[in-house]
Formats: C-alpha cells, sequence, structure tokens
C-alpha cells in the first residue's frame, strides 16, 4: 500500500508537467494560426527592427474579419503629431451638419441711393481656410456689380465666430515665421501666407521677385544675387520678433525659387487687401477699415458670398497635412456642437471628447490640446486611433469622404514618396502621416492579400531619425498586408 501510494506520487510529476506545456505549443483558444504566427512575426520585427533608443505603440484591427490583429502597447499615451488630424475630422465628418459649406459673406447695412451707398459694410468670416486671391477678386467683383460707386459708412470685419487666440495651445513661437503655423482668424487669406518666387536676371544682379497675394499690406526688401554662390542660400523671412510684415528676401538665385512666409495678423491682412481691391475697382470709400460683429435686421442686404466645400477641407487635411483646414475645422465643430458663433478651439475639442466616451473610452484619460497635431500637449493612444477609424468605417457617409482624402502609399500626399513601387503596400495603403522632432506616426487603413481591411496605427516616439521610423512604419504595413 505504501509502494502504490509512492508509484502515484511518482508517476504524476510527468502528467503535471505535460499539462503545464501544452499552453506554450499550442495556439490560445480563439486565435487563429495565421494570427499567431503574424503576432510573432511583428514581435521580431520590434525587436531587431524599431529605431535604438525609441519606442512604439501598436495596433492593428481587421475590419472584415472583425477581430483585433495585433496589439503592441496600444493603450500607452503618445503624442499622435498630425494623426490628431484624424480624430477632428471623423468627429466633424460625423456631425449631422457636415456638409455644409465654409462660407464668407459681405453685407450691407442701409440704403442704396442713386450712386451711393449710405450705410455699412460687413465682410463677416466663416474660417474658410482654401479662401485665397481668387476668391478674393470673386467677392470684389460680387460687390462692385452692384450699382454704386460710393460708400458713406464704415467697412467692418466681423471675426466673432472664434476667439482672439491666433495659435493653438502648446504651439512653438519659434516656428513662426514658418508657413505651416498661420496666424488663425475667421478671415484668412491664401491661409495668412505670401508666397515669393525669384526669377534670376544676369549674374551678380539682384533676382526678380513676384509675390502671391499681391498686396501693400506687407514691404519686401530684396538682396538676392543672381547665380552668385556666397550670397547662401535663398532664404525667405521677415521681421517676426517684431510682429512686423516686412518680407526679407535674400541668397542665391541660379534658377526659379520659391519661399513662404506667415503674415502677422491674418484678419488685418484680409481686410486691408478687400478694401485696396475695392478701391483699385473704382469704389470710393474709407481707407481705413475696423472689427464689428455683424447683427442682421431688416435692414441687412447680402451683397456677396463665397463657399469652400467641406471636402475640399477634408482633401487638404489629409493628402497635404495642412494645419490651417484642421484648426478651421475644429472651430466649425466647436460652432456647430455648441450650436452658437462664439467658440473656441476647446469647444471643439469637446466634441472630439464626447465622441471619445461614445466609443467606449475615457476622455480623461488623453489630453487634447488643438485640432492639427501641432501641439506637443496632445496625447492619445494607438488604440484610441484605432478606435475612430473603425467608427469611420461603420460610418458609409464618413469613410467614403475619409478614404478619398487619404494619402495613398506611393503615389500621392505625404505618402508619394514612400511604399514604392513593387512592395506589398503600394496602393494598399490609405493612411494619414504625422510627424515632428522625435515623433512619427503613422494611421489609416490597408487591404491585406487576403483581401481583408484592416485599420491600424503605428506611433513611433522618441526616434530622431524620421527615414528610420517610416522604415520601420513601411515594414509593419508591408508584413500587415502579406
Amino acid at each position: 500500500m505504501i509502494a502504490c501510494k509512492k508509484m502515484r506520487k511518482y508517476c504524476l510529476f510527468p502528467i503535471v508537467l505535460i499539462l503545464t506545456l501544452i499552453p506554450c505549443v499550442l495556439p490560445a483558444q480563439g486565435i487563429s494560426p495565421e494570427t499567431n504566427s503574424l503576432s510573432s512575426q511583428l514581435d521580431t520585427l520590434i525587436k531587431y527592427q524599431l529605431p535604438a533608443g525609441s519606442n512604439v505603440s501598436v495596433s492593428a484591427y481587421d475590419l472584415t474579419a472583425n477581430k483585433v490583429l495585433y496589439d503592441y502597447q496600444a493603450d500607452k499615451l503618445s503624442r499622435p503629431a498630425s494623426t490628431m488630424k484624424l480624430l477632428t475630422t471623423i468627429t466633424a465628418l460625423a456631425r449631422p451638419e457636415a456638409d455644409e459649406p465654409f462660407r464668407t459673406e459681405v453685407w450691407y447695412k442701409g440704403v442704396i441711393e442713386r450712386d451711393t451707398l449710405k450705410g455699412d459694410i460687413y465682410v463677416v468670416g466663416g474660417f474658410d481656410p482654401e479662401f485665397d486671391d481668387e476668391a478674393l477678386d470673386s467677392l470684389v467683383g460680387s460687390v462692385v456689380r452692384l450699382p454704386f460707386s460710393v460708400v458713406q459708412g464704415r467697412i467692418y470685419g466681423d471675426v466673432s465666430m472664434k476667439d482672439s487666440l491666433y495659435w493653438g495651445s502648446g504651439w512653438l513661437w519659434d516656428d513662426t515665421p514658418h508657413s505651416f503655423q498661420p496666424y488663425l482668424s475667421p478671415l484668412m487669406l491664401d491661409k495668412g501666407v505670401v508666397t515669393v518666387t525669384a526669377f534670376p536676371g544676369a549674374q551678380g544682379d539682384t533676382a526678380r521677385l513676384e509675390c502671391t497675394p499681391v498686396s501693400s499690406y506687407y514691404t519686401l526688401a530684396n538682396t538676392t544675387k543672381t547665380r552668385t554662390p556666397s550670397a547662401g542660400r535663398f532664404r525667405v523671412s521677415r521681421n517676426w520678433l517684431e510682429n512686423g510684415n516686412e518680407l526679407a528676401v535674400s541668397g542665391n538665385v541660379d534658377g526659379r525659387r520659391t519661399g513662404t512666409v506667415n503674415i502677422y495678423s491674418s484678419q488685418d491682412f484680409f481686410m486691408h487687401t478687400f478694401l485696396e481691391r475695392l478701391r483699385a475697382k473704382g469704389i470710393h470709400c474709407l481707407s481705413d477699415y475696423s472689427f464689428r460683429e455683424f447683427q442682421k435686421d431688416s435692414v441687412s442686404v447680402r451683397m456677396a458670398s463665397y463657399s469652400t466645400s467641406v471636402q475640399a477641407v477634408v482633401n487638404r487635411i489629409m493628402k497635404e497635412s495642412d494645419n490651417l483646414n484642421a484648426e478651421a475645422l475644429l472651430c466649425r465643430l466647436g460652432a456647430q456642437f455648441m450650436g452658437g458663433r462664439h467658440v473656441s478651439a476647446a469647444d471643439g475639442l469637446s466634441a472630439v471628447r464626447q465622441l471619445i466616451g461614445k466609443l467606449g473610452y475615457l476622455p480623461d484619460r488623453y489630453n487634447l490640446a488643438d485640432g492639427c497635431g501641432l501641439s506637443n500637449y496632445n496625447y492619445i493612444s494607438s488604440e484610441l486611433l484605432v478606435a475612430f477609424l473603425k467608427f469611420a468605417y461603420s460610418r458609409t457617409d464618413v469613410f467614403q469622404k475619409l478614404y478619398k482624402a487619404l494619402p495613398i502609399g506611393g503615389v500621392d500626399g505625404t505618402l508619394k514618396n514612400r511604399m514604392r513601387k513593387g512592395t506589398p503596400s503600394y496602393k494598399n495603403v490609405h493612411a494619414k502621416t504625422g510627424s515632428f522632432t522625435a515623433i512619427n506616426c503613422l494611421a489609416g487603413y490597408l487591404k491585406a492579400n487576403n483581401g481583408h481591411h484592416i485599420a491600424f496605427a503605428i506611433m513611433n516616439q522618441n526616434v530622431l531619425s524620421g527615414r528610420e521610423a517610416r522604415k520601420f512604419q513601411d515594414a509593419v504595413c508591408d508584413m500587415l498586408i502579406r
């Protein structure tokens, strides 16, 4: 009896050992061998190809099979850079009023008698980020077709749609005067940016300059030299530390060169140029303007209107990663969400937070600072990005607008020079990029070789080599597609 008990004790050990080892050699319950293999491959990729000293958060979801494909630190908070634009855009496109265009309008209050408008003119800003030189000429043309050439009253700009904060929270002061950081206002002309084009002359001579839009609001200092390497590289700047608008163009011009610079005080740039063009068309009016909110009443008449479709704004947000367009969309989202005109970026972000909650996540777990991702204060996760992409995919009206706007791997937008022909990702990845110093992200959709559609987000952090981060992201996409 004693011997039998000992035998059971010693025979039990190998059985326990075998049962312990079984989970290590068989796929986990509910996980296919293919998914298990993919996870192993991606784990290996992260271990050996993630840029040294950096970290990453990855989330991938099979939309066709409705299951998680891969998560690696998916809930880790990361700075999203321009992938933040996905949250802004998807939230805005999901609104009932999503298709309402951006409008800039001109109204007058008073009466027209003979050749004179006895009343005031109001230019009402709707934060149209695509309002350009041609649009301004169209607006002016509509005004001058009315039966008056004299204005006995004042001309006002209405910028009451948004508060007076012209930069987003956490934007860097020393990013000005770069064109990617405009001075935000409901009245924007050419994105608040001047484009300077230089044409070479005879060697050693000053280059010829052309500026768009043409306006006396800024001045020009031209110290360029034609085909003179000692003059240094071509450069366009302004006296931005003084909030001045004296454009300084310098350097060697050995061929056609183009530079851009933002202009201080976008609303003044708009109104100054508007008045200047009215007078050039023969309208006699005061040479100055001021700002006042327009209040529509029984004597108000709309003189002119210019509209831009939401799809045009979204296309530029995604394809070109346009910061102004994203902030304009956020402001309009705030107006729709709050049901009024006097809004701030915080109002638009409240709408984004509400959608975060509806998707089953805790809004307070994340930090949202702006709509475009320029701010270092933004902190979200790859799983949250994928949740928004899944939501967009579930809404045909949202997905169609978003998908057609996303850059296509190796084809256009910010992915034009990535995912070259011959790689699995070529034409199979439609995604938003996001990058600034030490941050590089990619999020969107891809089509796998098995025909499945996948939503994914890759958030590389603390990597100084953007090239290495992009190489890693492209490898992850190739692996998901295979």
